[in-house]
């Protein structure tokens, strides 16, 4: 722009951004209506009251550490950890730990990750020798975490974080991240993960990485690919925003995975590289990072699971370029989708939730029930990005018959939880939830949404004391250490206070999710087939039998948490392990 003209030296960066958008509006396929208002809502007024019940309760003020990333361990221990890119955590390393940093610090002493003990409510550092940012994981068979990729000199680190010793206290302190020497075939940031029922990983995806590989390596002496190229991922690219970063992964129980990215879905054979069906679009947003939508497979159902997949929240096409350029932060998402993946003629059947929602999580309850749970209610993921946070979590209930009465809005918080949050579900039914910093850097000052290393728990409705007499607490596991073979079946004793003349007994198995960026990658609840319903023992206890899946492609080999549901009351699980 030439400096003689007044008019073009008076105009401001934003006007001319704004200006070189339309523009571009004019000059592309895509259409929406414009947002020009710039006001921030209020974080108060956003939401409406709770109605359907929870509770909240802070469980400490700080960890320390923003938690990004979080994974439950069979141990009931958590991994939490941020980027280590942002400077100096409130959290210091045990003395004589100390990092180099390949971006802020020379030298940086402060932990950037974190084992949370669920019973306790205590933390202790971990080391991390990379930075982890934007990076994917899964739980192998064995139980240890596999994480991968990440930005800069981690971008092609493979770490593994096993759970400790509990042999004796110093085994336990000494128990930590560990880097193999081995790397990814190509840097992985913003890629997604899914454990495969021959207890590999495959790992999908990433920034400009239309690709995908496998952990352990697809061969041993070289005969055969270890990249493999994935056309859908490009084609599935937005010029200025991506909106397929993080891709959707779901294996379903045919073998084949289920891949979402942006608004387009396939389900795909990873073993001869094939795409095996193409579903119909998704009406509405796109629903991928940085739109940053939320996506599960509803519980499956037995032996013979008809699957179904369900993505909510997003953003409008261009949504993200008006929030990083012109500071314009368009409605998100309201709609859910749900697919039966399996019909013979798919097609989404779209519901409203009862407010717009970007960068939420949804987490299986062992009710069957969807949460969904933190997020904002304007703009999309990114640094300063997005304004409103939506403090109220909201139930859905997937099997209700009436449309209309399938969502509840839940009590809120008082935390915003926007970018960089998470959210998982507990060995005892809770909702751990931390995290939350929209920031480049750790900024305690920031209004209206400063860092947040606030650790809470939301307890769902059935948690509320009135059905304390109602959740039932397993006894036994009718199984060698808690190990079942596919299509073994065990028998569960446990018992309830309160005796009723008609008892609803459902006993699931969930495996934990790997949660970043709004996506639990792994995240699975089956419900076990009953053989000839619940046995009465005695005037409190039960037993009832069931069968493991029976195949690998409903539950790929790992550690379950294994619920016992009382009339739609959980109790706290037992771990098993299901393997060959």
């Amino acid at each position: 722009m030439s400096s003689s003209s007044s008019s073009s030296s008076s105009m401001s960066f934003k006007n001319l951004s704004f200006f070189l958008f339309s523009l571009l509006l004019l000059t592309t396929s895509h259409s929406f209506p414009l947002n020009t208002t710039t006001t921030f809502p209020n974080p108060q007024e956003t939401t409406p009251s709770g109605t359907g019940g929870g509770e909240w309760v802070r469980l400490h003020d700080s960890i320390g550490v923003s938690a990004m990333h979080m994974q439950l361990m069979y141990d009931n221990k958590v991994v939490i950890f941020d980027r280590t890119d942002f400077g100096l955590s409130n959290l210091s390393l045990p003395s004589g730990k100390c990092r180099y940093n390949d971006a802020v610090l020379k030298l940086d002493c402060s932990a950037h990750s974190l084992l949370y003990d669920v019973a306790s409510n205590t933390f202790r550092p971990l080391m991390v020798l990379t930075n982890i940012w934007c990076s994917s994981g899964s739980v192998r068979p064995d139980g240890t975490l596999v994480q991968t990729g990440g930005y800069l000199a981690g971008d092609k680190k493979i770490r593994l974080f096993t759970p400790c010793s509990t042999t004796t206290d110093a085994a336990a302190e000494q128990c930590d991240w560990f880097e193999l020497p081995q790397q990814l075939l190509v840097r992985r940031w913003y890629s997604s993960n899914h454990i495969l029922p021959d207890g590999r990983l495959i790992v999908v995806g990433g920034r400009r990485q239309f690709n995908y590989e496998f952990f352990p390596k697809n061969s041993i002496n070289g005969s055969l690919p270890e990249l493999f190229n994935l056309p859908f991922l490009h084609n599935t690219t937005d010029r200025f925003e991506e909106n397929n970063l993080y891709p959707f992964l779901h294996l379903l129980p045919d073998g084949n995975l289920f891949i979402f990215a942006n608004r387009r879905s396939i389900s795909f054979d990873y073993v001869n590289n094939r795409v095996v069906k193409e579903f119909p679009e998704i009406p509405g947003e796109k629903r991928n990072y940085p739109s940053t939508g939320s996506s599960v497979l509803l519980p499956l159902r037995g032996n013979s699971p008809a699957p179904e997949v369900m993505i909510c929240g997003g953003a409008p096409a261009f949504g993200f370029y008006q929030a990083e350029k012109l500071s314009v932060y368009v409605a998100a998402s309201k709609t859910c989708g749900r697919l039966k993946v399996t019909d013979p003629e798919p097609q989404w059947l779209m519901e409203n939730m009862p407010m717009s929602r970007v960068m939420s999580d949804m987490i299986l309850l062992p009710s069957g029930d969807v949460l969904i749970i933190n997020g904002a209610s304007n703009g999309t993921a990114g640094w300063e990005d997005a304004v409103g946070p939506v403090l109220n979590p909201v139930l859905y209930s997937p099997t209700q018959p009436d449309p209309s009465k399938r969502f509840t809005v839940l009590s809120p918080t008082t935390i915003p939880r926007m970018y960089h949050s998470a959210a998982i579900l507990l060995p005892d039914g809770r909702i751990l939830v931390g995290g939350s910093n929209p920031h480049v850097q750790y900024n305690f000052t920031a209004m209206p949404y400063p860092t947040e290393l606030s650790l809470e728990a939301f307890l769902p409705p059935y948690m509320a004391k009135e059905y304390s007499n109602l959740r039932p607490s397993i006894l036994t596991v009718e199984a060698r250490d808690k190990v079942v073979s596919y299509g073994q079946g065990f028998a569960i004793t446990f018992m309830v206070a309160t005796y009723r003349l008609y008892q609803d007994f459902k006993v699931a198995v969930i495996a934990p999710p790997f949660a970043t960026h709004s996506f639990g990658m792994n995240q699975r609840l089956i419900y076990l087939d009953i053989i000839g319903g619940a046995q009465k023992l005695s005037m409190f206890g039960y037993k009832v039998s069931v069968v493991a899946p029976v195949t690998q492609n409903i539950a790929p080999p790992g550690y379950y948490m294994l619920f016992v549901v009382h009339n739609g009351i959980p109790g706290e699980c037992v771990w098993i392990q299901i393997n060959n």
